[in-house]
């Protein structure tokens, strides 16, 4: 069942260390099927470097477990919330990377400084309100996703337009229209809250990117008129 899409969230789970985005096994990519309602997911506390392909586990929107013979990732019901939220999403990537977890961990927007962050995002990655006891003690994991939608409905943030989120005292997740993509938003998630632990180090002002150039960066890869990149005919960006 879902063989390629077992095949897409297996490649891009193993992106993870690569990268540099997980230590041991804290992490995992999902991948949804939207005409089955159906997605994948890494299962629980597997090494990297013994996963297979038919190892991942296809789970319902409802969060039950279809098919694998494993246990799915405990962040299985986050995901769930995301997906039956955010019905344009095709992957979704949770970490424990260091440096958005520093930001997560002081409760505190990873802000958009430079182009870096404004190819991607448009606007600051947002921080969660943290969890009650009682969200943890009664449904943790889907509290997490509860907390993640609530933040962007709370504050007005498109989530297509900022496809990431710090879970408060917890760390990042995000998202794209693939696993892949997905993995990439936290990557540079990861890169621009380095850069900006760094700048806020330097300086205590706010250095947030003026709107015209963070319109410019973002609007020349995600407008209507992208130019950013070899897929439009108009193109002639040098990045």
């Amino acid at each position: 069942m879902l063989e390629a899409l077992k095949k897409e969230v297996y490649d891009a789970n193993m992106q993870l260390p690569k990268l540099d985005l997980v230590t041991f096994t804290w992490g995992n990519v999902s991948g949804i099927d939207r005409e089955k309602g159906l997605f994948v997911i890494k299962p629980s506390g597997v090494d990297y470097d013994q996963l297979t392909p038919a190892d991942m586990v296809v789970v319902n929107l409802k969060g039950e477990v279809v098919e694998g013979k494993l246990n799915p990732s405990s962040d299985t019901p986050t995901h769930t919330v995301l997906y039956n939220a955010f019905p344009d999403i095709g992957g979704i990537v949770h970490t424990h990377s260091p440096w958005a977890v520093s930001f997560a961990s002081a409760e505190m927007d990873i802000p958009n400084l430079n182009t870096t962050a404004a190819d991607t995002f448009y606007g600051d990655i947002p921080v969660s309100e943290a969890l009650t006891k009682a969200q943890i003690e009664t449904a943790y994991e889907d509290e997490t996703g509860n907390a993640i939608v609530k933040t962007f409905a709370d504050r007005g943030i498109d989530h297509n337009a900022v496809p990431a989120v710090l879970v408060a005292q917890h760390g990042p997740f995000a998202w794209g229209a693939t696993p892949a993509k997905a993995v990439y938003n936290a990557k540079v998630m990861e890169v621009v809250a380095e850069i900006d632990y760094h700048a806020l180090t330097l300086s205590h002002r706010d250095s947030h990117v003026p709107q015209y150039l963070l319109d410019k960066h973002y609007y020349r890869k995600h407008g209507k008129n992208a130019y950013y990149g070899q897929n439009n005919p108009k193109s002639n960006a040098h990045k």
